[in-house]
């Protein structure tokens, strides 16, 4: 399977995103100005908007440009406004749930935990990251691994504090999660221009 290596913040910085919204809140040097002339950019064209806007929702849900592809297509058959549709229907990949659950600090662990096969919908295992999830689906993380590590820091007093989107919910110090109702454009968290990027695909 192929995997996106770029670095996070210095990709975050290009595409300007928040690393919040990757799940990254350490400190970095993102800052440092090594060549102040390469902050005077010329003004972007038509193209080069459109093709940012693109390349910044594939990065943060980790998305080869196939697969984008297809979302698009299947956004372009629905009924409503395409790009509306295809912003939500990324966000209700699994791995994409289990990230915003807060069973995962980013997408990308949250992938590797449901490709690891972590992770139950309506008690039967999904290991397939793309998987779509649909209203009244139940996630929960496995019976077998929730003595790991990596999930027992999720319960108790020092767990995490998660804000959860409106579609979703979490009973409290539990490792189980429903969605209520299907996600609308309004719960996405992060800027973006969608009509730009249907203007790209539709040329």
């Amino acid at each position: 399977m192929a995997k996106n290596m770029q670095p996070v913040v210095k990709r975050c910085k290009t595409l300007d995103i928040s690393p919040a919204v990757m799940g990254y809140t350490s400190k970095t040097k993102s800052n440092t100005i090594r060549n102040p002339k390469a902050q005077m950019r010329r003004k972007q064209s038509e193209y080069a908007l459109q093709l940012n806007e693109k390349q910044k929702v594939k990065f943060i849900y980790g998305i080869l440009e196939k697969q984008f592809r297809m979302y698009y297509e299947k956004a372009a058959k629905t009924p409503g406004i395409t790009g509306e549709n295809l912003l939500t229907t990324i966000e209700r990949r699994l791995d994409n749930v289990v990230f915003r659950l807060g069973f995962a600090m980013t997408r990308r662990e949250a992938r590797q935990a449901v490709n690891h096969g972590h992770f139950t919908v309506n008690g039967r295992r999904v290991d397939i990251p793309s998987y779509l999830v649909s209203e009244g689906d139940v996630i929960e993380v496995c019976e077998r691994s929730r003595s790991s590590v990596m999930f027992k820091r999720l319960l108790g007093e020092d767990a995490p504090v998660v804000v959860l989107p409106q579609w979703l919910e979490r009973e409290k110090n539990t490792l189980k999660g429903k969605v209520t109702k299907m996600p609308v454009r309004e719960d996405i968290d992060f800027p973006v221009e969608e009509t730009l990027i249907v203007e790209l695909y539709s040329k």
